[in-house]
């Protein structure tokens, strides 16, 4: 299926340079936020009181949010756990544990038809965010170590680098975003930033797929005018897939609850980016770094005799 036609390749490469500023200033200006402002970090990683509850039927979240917002519990996080009569209820840290505990169930227990039952109150330590912060980090980079390599390996080094410079910018972008509006970084965000990673190298590994498909087919092309028809050609793909995964996501930040929001607006925000750095980094870099024809084709051996004439 193909949504887009051009009678003519569109010349991306005439703005890698502003695309490399822009792209610098983005990245400094999200760093910036981030070091200054900082992020903010949900429960998962700051630690908190969380109280199990027990109930005799189905559990309305959207009530019980409401009835804790109201009686002095804004920043509840109220999520279902194991069925859809447990509910696991996180707030900030409490010095009198036992106290907060018995609120939180007295406030649910006048919106709650039903007896409810209090299961477990504890304090978890922020050790536990502290080793899921380093634990999250980790797993980024070894995720853009293992991408260096198997672009190097499938391709070349120079697109191993525009790949990798495009997924840092991606994730630190995002994480501006989150650092400037102070939304609420938490485990459900950390699992979009990897997904994002994800995506945003499939992107550009179908982008640098076919600029090696354009370079056997465009063997008087430069560098740049290959590189144009080769995005050119994937943009039909590229708004294809971004549009139905971006449909998908709207509907996860409406309709998935506040535990989902955060999650639904880091992949939607990094849907965006991913696409431009897919286009403009990612390619500019391997651009600016000198890729050439003859870096993705394979080199004509001639065989010893092949031309000598037969008699």
């Amino acid at each position: 299926m193909r949504l887009l036609h051009f009678k003519e390749p569109i010349n991306f490469m005439r703005f890698k340079w502003p695309a490399i500023v822009f792209s610098t200033l983005l990245v400094l200006g999200s760093l910036f936020a981030v070091f200054t402002k900082g992020i903010n970090f949900g429960l998962d990683f700051t630690g908190g009181l969380v109280v199990e509850a027990g109930f005799e039927q189905q559990a309305d979240l959207n009530k019980i949010r409401d009835a804790l917002a109201d009686n002095g519990f804004p920043d509840a996080i109220v999520q279902y756990f194991g069925t859809t009569t447990e509910v696991m209820i996180r707030i900030a840290p409490r010095e009198d544990i036992e106290q907060a505990g018995s609120q939180i169930i007295e406030v649910i227990q006048k919106v709650e038809e039903g007896t409810v039952t209090k299961r477990r109150v504890e304090n978890v330590s922020a050790s536990v965010g502290d080793e899921l912060k380093e634990d999250g980090m980790l797993a980024l980079l070894a995720s853009f170590i293992g991408i260096m390599m198997y672009v190097a390996f499938r391709f070349e080094w120079r697109y191993s680098v525009g790949a990798v410079m495009a997924l840092v910018h991606d994730v630190i972008v995002t994480m501006g975003l989150f650092a400037i509006t102070g939304m609420e970084f938490d485990l459900t965000v950390l699992a979009a930033l990897l997904a994002l990673v994800g995506y945003s190298i499939n992107d550009t590994i179908v982008v640098f797929d076919r600029i090696r498909e354009m370079f056997r087919k465009l063997r008087d092309a430069t560098v740049e005018e290959t590189v144009n028809d080769a995005i050119t050609s994937t943009l039909s793909r590229t708004t294809i897939t971004s549009g139905t995964t971006a449909l998908s996501l709207v509907a996860l930040f409406y309709m998935g609850g506040p535990l989902l929001h955060g999650f639904a607006a880091a992949l939607l925000f990094g849907i965006a980016v991913g696409t431009y750095s897919s286009i403009f980094v990612a390619s500019s870099i391997a651009v600016f770094l000198g890729a050439s024809r003859e870096d993705l084709l394979p080199e004509v051996i001639e065989k010893e005799g092949e031309n000598t004439p037969s008699l």
